[in-house]
């Protein structure tokens, strides 16, 4: 899988992720700095904090860690995957 492909994958899955039910259309912003934390991170729980932080500090609302916790967990698989392809 290539770059594109990979992160055409990763934000698919983070906008179909509605941690607090307003609909996957809401969170267009959020799915962009995700994207960026997940190519930023390498390990689960750093980036299930970071997506976190990133849906609290837009919508002032804590979604619990261990839901970051899967949703991180899913996004770097994908990353790894693609990374192991792509070199």
């Amino acid at each position: 899988m290539n770059t594109q492909k990979m992160n055409m994958t990763l934000l698919d899955m983070i906008q179909h992720w509605d941690p607090l039910g307003y609909g996957s259309d809401a969170y267009e912003t959020e799915a962009v700095d995700v994207l960026q934390a997940v190519h930023e991170c390498d390990a689960i729980k750093p980036l299930a904090r970071k997506i976190q932080a990133i849906y609290e500090f837009s919508f002032e609302e804590v979604i619990p860690l261990e839901k970051c916790m899967k949703i991180a967990e899913e996004l770097l698989k994908v990353k790894n995957e693609a990374e192991c392809t792509i070199n």
